[in-house]
């Protein structure tokens, strides 16, 4: 199927903040208009008006989801397809949901692309009324077989696309790393569950053995007093930067920087900052929870460890700067899979699928 013409709303979050869903957002309405399709964003994030309204919680809410409300039913009126951008929790309630139901009632078809890494627990709170919303949905999309794997046994069927990775501006570094001075990257919101706390403890006994190295944190959140006090407890204050969160650019500047990029977390799916490390050419040790074992495979595209385990991770960490042999093989094997994920790819994965749901046949999941 052409993508050219095709009238699709869009519904999810934009930049800024930077993150990984509106990361994706973004890049996926750039892609498909390169297509020729004609792409309508419908923005769940949008600036508050008048914006003073953001400091009065609760009454904040109703401020967003009005306009958003009526934005979706104007919308209807003049595209073919609704691409609606899902994640956990209240974001599905009223975001999620609202988008599926009014373009039911519409008539329009609507594609769930689900990607929050707590589905799990948030089916096990919420599962039988996402249930009832998914079935209004012409079909259901996740990143990764973890997801497909979570909603199959909720009885949910889904298909997989993956994410996108922009393999031009996330490359590998056109010159050698210096091997003396090890510079590390955790490219993490500075959240409970991504667990910088594990990082910053295995990076201690990193420079029980590299006295010089440095590790960038890259990232904001309610964490950042918590963290800066570790720090302190650590003596790590001169060899750890707290980076902020960064643009596309930046990161990808960033992680052509690194020798090794952490992935701390307690919970995840498909995380972008490891692919787009795998893609920059830096080897990764990132925990083995969630989707990750799905799109790293230990001791070939990455490392993977035990999460809230400080010593593991060390020790991983360790193999990669000790050795680089092993740390060229993990590069070498990653760029190769990381092709994957890459937007011709992953363009004929969408295509045949708004083909099949603008048919109106009766979908049957893909598997990975």
């Amino acid at each position: 199927m052409s993508l050219s013409g095709l009238r699709i709303a869009l519904v999810g979050p934009l930049p800024p903040p930077e993150g990984g869903m509106a990361n994706q957002t973004r890049q996926l309405a750039e892609l498909l208009q390169g297509e020729g399709a004609m792409v309508t964003l419908v923005q769940v994030n949008a600036p508050y008006k008048p914006g003073w309204i953001q400091g009065v919680r609760g009454v904040r809410a109703v401020f967003r989801l009005v306009p958003y409300i009526v934005r979706l039913w104007c919308v209807t009126g003049r595209v073919d397809i609704f691409h609606v951008m899902a994640n956990s929790g209240w974001s599905w309630h009223l975001i999620a949901a609202p988008a599926v139901w009014i373009a039911r009632i519409r008539g329009i078809p609507v594609v769930v692309n689900y990607r929050g890494g707590e589905a799990e627990s948030f089916l096990a709170r919420s599962g039988a009324i996402v249930r009832k919303t998914l079935r209004r949905a012409s079909a259901l999309v996740v990143p990764s077989g973890f997801l497909q794997d979570v909603f199959g046994r909720w009885g949910i069927p889904s298909h997989i696309v993956p994410n996108i990775i922009d393999v031009e501006r996330f490359r590998p570094a056109s010159h050698g790393r210096d091997a003396g001075t090890p510079h590390l990257v955790v490219a993490r919101s500075l959240e409970q569950i991504y667990d910088i706390p594990t990082a910053l403890r295995a990076f201690a006994l990193i420079r029980q053995d590299w006295p010089d190295a440095k590790l960038s944190i890259a990232g904001s959140g309610p964490e950042l007093e918590a963290l800066t006090s570790l720090r302190a407890e650590l003596d790590l204050s001169e060899s750890v930067y707290f980076c902020g969160r960064l643009d596309r650019d930046q990161m990808a500047e960033l992680y052509r920087s690194a020798c090794v990029v952490v992935n701390p977390t307690r919970v995840d799916n498909m995380p972008n900052s490891v692919l787009e490390a795998m893609a920059s050419g830096v080897p990764v040790v990132t925990t083995n929870v969630g989707g990750l074992p799905f799109i790293v495979q230990n001791g070939v595209t990455g490392l993977l460890v035990a999460p809230g385990n400080p010593a593991e991770m060390a020790d991983a960490l360790r193999r990669v700067l000790r050795d680089p042999e092993c740390a060229k093989q993990l590069r070498d094997a990653a760029l190769a899979e990381v092709q994957r994920y890459t937007w011709p790819r992953v363009r004929q994965r969408w295509a045949e699928l708004y083909a099949l749901v603008l048919s109106g046949a009766r979908l049957r999941p893909r598997p990975a």
